[in-house]
């Protein structure tokens, strides 16, 4: 294994956006490979004609920095070093350490000797009052976990190993990056899943929020876990925790749900009436960022692979740049309504759909909508090639994610 996992499609991201005058901003989740892409990155540059001097990197989490989180101190110390007559690259990592940063990013984006790039661990340190002092003058790359073609190309002896195979160990060994380099160490990878989990509960959403009482939040996170893949609303998280004797209010279930969305340990799907072509504000389904992170929080997750499948088909469709939601009918539901630039495809996803019933009812929702959209069904089933219904093309999971 090489010491950095080659993220081509994210490297290519920053590549095409060189030197151009915005602001690149890269967020995902603590420990997806944000700050080795930049490590990559500038490999690159310097394989490319860029001198060291050229490149400033500023760690925030690295304390020989931490005199550097007031504004002011960052761009003086910036500014001290640039090169004037020269194209200087700036990386600012995990920069939601720095108040008020943006005043800082934003100077430095008006000189056009720099090329700015800066990342976070969390959705809301691009929104709000960031998001207005600095519209227009961004793009933003929302990096995720490995996804399943990236963990097999890192998967040492991988040549003797089915899809199956692979596939189970990518579900037990986790899309972080890092741990791709335990072979056999279960004990290493649950304490480091612990460990982010941790991280992003107490730095991210604890500190931010103001969380007084944290176990009842943990009850709150463990619930959407355990539900992935499942309409929820917040008055049903509340019901049922408080039917538990572990109860929170409805405002305060909403506080920590917009938490942690935020932290992007869950993504939220909206569910899209098909019918009525309009978005519902309620009951939307929540996934994990990472399968092996939920399903060490959740007991008897490992029966639940229906969800889990979803859960990773969502994921690569927000990897390849959908914008997915689920598709509300009157008496059914698609999976997913995954749209990008125009283009609508729909998507259901099943364990198998081997049983003549069974393939029935996942083909049922497909069939009702009257357009010219490409519709797949998803399975782990083993076929040759891809079987058609109607124009409903039912292929393998598994090969579809690796592009097959």
């Amino acid at each position: 294994m090489s010491e950095h996992i080659e993220r081509t499609e994210y490297l290519e991201w920053l590549k095409r956006w060189k030197e151009q005058q915005i602001i690149k901003v890269v967020s995902g989740v603590r420990r997806c490979g944000k700050s080795t892409l930049f490590e990559i990155y500038k490999d690159w540059l310097k394989n490319n004609g860029v001198e060291n001097e050229q490149i400033i990197g500023i760690n925030f989490e690295d304390i020989d920095f931490e005199h550097l989180t007031e504004y002011h101190s960052l761009y003086n110390y910036i500014k001290e070093r640039l090169i004037p007559d020269k194209m200087n690259y700036i990386f600012l990592d995990e920069i939601q350490h720095v108040q008020q940063f943006e005043k800082a990013v934003d100077s430095l984006f008006l000189k056009e000797n720099c090329d700015v790039y800066i990342t976070g661990s969390n959705a809301y340190f691009m929104s709000g009052e960031l998001a207005t002092f600095l519209t227009g003058r961004y793009v933003e790359l929302k990096m995720l976990p490995l996804s399943f073609k990236e963990f097999c190309a890192e998967l040492k002896g991988s040549q003797a190993l089915s899809n199956s195979q692979k596939f189970n160990l990518y579900l037990k060994r986790s899309s972080f990056p890092y741990l791709t380099k335990y072979q056999n160490a279960d004990r290493e990878v649950d304490n480091y899943l612990r460990d982010i989990y941790n991280s992003v509960l107490l730095k991210d959403i604890v500190a931010r929020l103001k969380v007084a009482d944290v176990t009842t939040f943990e009850n709150v996170t463990k619930f959407l876990l355990h539900n992935i893949g499942n309409v929820v609303s917040v008055s049903k998280i509340a019901n049922t925790l408080k039917s538990q004797g572990k109860g929170a209010d409805q405002k305060t279930v909403d506080k920590y749900l917009r938490g942690l969305t935020d932290s992007l340990l869950l993504y939220e799907a909206q569910r899209y009436n098909l019918k009525g072509k309009m978005f519902l504000s309620t009951n939307s389904k929540y996934y994990a960022v990472d399968i092996s992170l939920r399903n060490m929080l959740v007991k008897g997750s490992e029966s639940d692979i229906g969800h889990i499948l979803e859960n990773i088909v969502y994921l690569e469709l927000k990897r390849r740049g959908f914008n997915v939601y689920v598709g509300h009918l009157d008496d059914g539901e698609i999976d997913f309504v995954a749209v990008k630039d125009n283009d609508t495809v729909y998507y259901q996803v099943s364990a198998t759909a081997l049983e003549e019933n069974t393939l029935k009812r996942e083909l049922a929702p497909l069939r009702k909508v009257q357009d010219n959209y490409p519709k797949y069904l998803l399975t782990l089933d083993e076929i040759f090639g891809s079987a058609d219904y109607d124009g409903i093309k039912k292929i393998n999971v598994l090969d579809w994610l690796l592009d097959k």
